[in-house]
């Protein structure tokens, strides 16, 4: 990763508001409002970042909803707000600007996105596609209701596992997830 690229001013019209929720992320062109997530959600985004944060010490940092922009080789911009989102300290350097630390021009290592009854699968796959070409190496998606998780990792198939027992993410052999603890009281 070019620590240019992570320099590169971000067009102001692809800055939408994030004083004001629900949030608006862009793909390709497009706005799209983030679902306003209930209970069931933000119990499971908040899971979620304190399992990958415990992964992450010293790897990396976990963040939730934080705003990352991507230009696309055709011109097409987008701005995604994953649920949680793992940077490691190789692709975005202590060291970088701030600007770039909080507004990102790349991918999370790691976007996890949870399943809002509201989401469209069509954006969801628009969006797995922009975290991949954009640098992720696994992008999670959890389904609640079905229990869940779908894996998608750069030149792999999709991979759907029922969201029991331990689970170990594809790609971070070492990042495993108990299902049965993560989904407990909902």
């Amino acid at each position: 990763m070019a620590i240019d690229m992570m320099l590169t001013p971000i067009p102001r019209w692809l800055e939408p508001s994030d004083d004001d929720k629900p949030y608006i992320e862009i793909v390709r062109g497009r706005r799209e409002r983030k679902m306003s997530p209930k209970r069931t959600h933000g119990l499971l985004q908040a899971r979620l970042s304190r399992w990958l944060d415990d992964w992450a010490a010293g790897r990396g940092e976990v963040m939730t909803e934080l705003r990352c922009f991507f230009l696309r080789a055709d011109g097409s911009p987008s701005s995604l707000v994953p649920d949680v989102a793992y940077m490691s300290f190789a692709r975005m350097p202590r060291e970088l600007a701030e600007d770039a630390r909080e507004r990102p021009r790349i991918a999370p290592d790691i976007a996890i996105e949870v399943f809002s009854p509201g989401d469209r699968r069509r954006t969801i796959e628009e969006k797995i596609v922009l975290y991949l070409a954009n640098g992720s190496l696994l992008v999670m998606l959890v389904f609640p209701k079905r229990r869940e998780f779908e894996f998608h990792r750069p030149a792999h198939a999709p991979l759907t596992v029922a969201a029991s027992g331990t689970v170990t993410c594809p790609g971070f052999e070492n990042l495993t997830l108990d299902a049965d603890l993560l989904f407990a009281s909902i």
